[in-house]
């Protein structure tokens, strides 16, 4: 096993795409399951301090370390099955998504939580419950998850299969590979209806395999990974509209959700039933044009949506030009893919603005001041004009996107000077704290990490985060693995 420990051969891992920073003496590259339990025994015994690391895609500083030794899982990226008949893939933690969706295509599979980074690692989206575009239709991480090898901060190893362990109300016992019998109890609040990153996953009666999804490399790291795949659609259609107004887009944004839940309460298949349904607010065209020269000048709005089909396409594309023309959208004016060099395009271009917005932070070296707040359905067009509202107040530049079909919105504020930043960083503080309030999350997708930890707290209270810290101190006793990531160790 690789250990590094000079400063030019480790800086890279020592930030992340939110540009947050930090220290360690080392950085270890194991190439086995046997090397990551050496180095967490090792570490154990001697209480050092050990951060997980990804691809350094995330933006909260979950895997930033702030001290100690730094497991690098990239050497561990070995797809090692894909099972057409039976339609689940075997992975690595270190292979990258992409990899992942190339080897599954190749078999008529894909791979639907579809995550928009795709130079992320599949260990770090199983540590987020990663989400994306088409969670609105096929949902997380979490529900693609059948099988997980974990070793535990003791280097104890085990293995999770979903539906074989379940908790008894909120106690949960574990049995490692070794025979040990880990009791757990299992914290009792209640997480938010919307699509939630923000915590440890917890319910009464739960699946032993759930706990682990979205913990953030604090309790365990994942070394092993079975995914249920689904068979890939005969046809898509995918579409970017553009809006005049604003009012109109987010009229057609509402009735194409509404629309879509209502195919899938009936089974249809022959109606508008959205995979992906994507926001873009006239900043955020803005901040594109010069890569698209094609947007309409005088667009205000835009929205992306794609929806899976068989050979019905013209049927249903028919259908959403309708709702669209309802909304006074002009048809001659929308990018519909035809080709896949055409889907390419849309798929660069919902990538894009998240590119261009990691890109501006770094190049003006500050910290990421965006949002990934999502509240209830019913409260997300208030809750949209009201951060907007507030945005503009303060006259910070920003943009608006997000999966909009999940209530989920990404306010990116893009400050010019640290008197900015701190307008920013109070204002985001005023939004997650509203998301809060309205019964959502400050967190949907990206995690806690370390940047975040504050809202954990205004989220479920002081009371149940220590729940979370006590069952935490179940596992790692000697609080080595992921110390600062969700809560502070003490």
């Amino acid at each position: 096993m690789i250990i590094k420990t000079k400063i030019d051969e480790i800086e890279n891992y020592l930030v992340d795409a939110s540009n947050t920073k930090g220290f360690c003496d080392s950085v270890c590259f194991p190439e086995t399951v046997d090397d990551i339990v050496h180095v967490l025994k090792d570490a154990n015994i001697k209480n050092i301090p050990v951060t997980v690391s990804g691809n350094r895609t995330g933006v909260t500083g979950a895997g930033v370390p702030t001290g100690g030794i730094v497991i690098s899982t990239e050497k561990l990226n070995k797809i090692i099955d894909v099972d057409e008949q039976k339609r689940y893939a075997v992975v690595e933690p270190g292979v990258l998504l992409s990899d992942l969706e190339k080897a599954v295509k190749e078999k008529n599979l894909f791979y639907p939580p579809d995550p928009t980074e795709k130079s992320c690692f599949i260990g770090g989206n199983v540590a987020t419950n990663a989400s994306g575009a088409r969670t609105f239709k096929y949902g997380s991480t979490r529900e693609y998850i059948q099988e997980l090898e974990i070793v535990l901060p003791d280097g104890e190893l085990i293995t999770l299969e979903r539906n074989d362990n379940f908790a008894t109300d909120f106690l949960l016992t574990l049995k490692t590979a070794a025979g040990k019998i880990i009791k757990l109890e299992l914290p009792d609040y209640i997480m938010p209806p919307t699509k939630n990153a923000a915590g440890y996953y917890c319910k009464k009666n739960m699946d032993a395999v759930d706990l682990f999804i979205g913990s953030e490399g604090t309790l365990g790291i994942v070394t092993k990974i079975k995914l249920k795949l689904s068979p890939l659609s005969l046809n898509e259609i995918s579409c970017i509209l553009f809006f005049n107004s604003e009012e109109r887009a987010l009229q057609f944004l509402t009735e194409a959700r509404n629309e879509s839940f209502k195919s899938r309460k009936l089974n249809s298949t022959d109606t508008i039933d959205a995979t992906a349904l994507e926001l873009f607010d006239g900043n955020s065209l803005n901040f594109l044009r010069d890569e698209f020269s094609n947007i309409p000048a005088d667009a205000i709005a835009a929205i992306w949506f794609e929806q899976h089909c068989n050979d019905n396409e013209e049927a249903l594309l028919v259908k959403w030009i309708n709702l669209f023309l309802k909304y006074e959208g002009k048809e001659e004016e929308a990018w519909f893919a035809m080709t896949d060099k055409d889907r390419e395009q849309i798929i660069n271009f919902r990538h894009a603005i998240s590119i261009n917005v990691n890109e501006y932070i770094t190049k003006n070296s500050f910290r990421k001041l965006g949002t990934d707040a999502a509240v209830p359905d019913d409260k997300f067009i208030d809750f949209y004009y009201a951060i907007k509202s507030a945005v503009e107040q303060e006259q910070l530049d920003y943009v608006i996107y997000g999966h909009a079909g999940n209530s989920h919105l990404h306010l990116n504020m893009l400050p010019k000077t640290e008197d900015e930043f701190e307008k920013g960083r109070l204002l985001y503080k005023s939004i997650c704290n509203e998301a809060i309030k309205l019964g959502g999350t400050f967190s949907a997708e990206h995690g806690v990490g370390k940047n975040k930890r504050e809202y954990l707290i205004e989220m479920y209270g002081e009371k149940n985060v220590s729940k979370m810290r006590s069952l935490k101190k179940t596992l790692d006793p000697n609080y080595i693995l992921g110390v600062g990531n969700i809560f502070a160790s003490d």
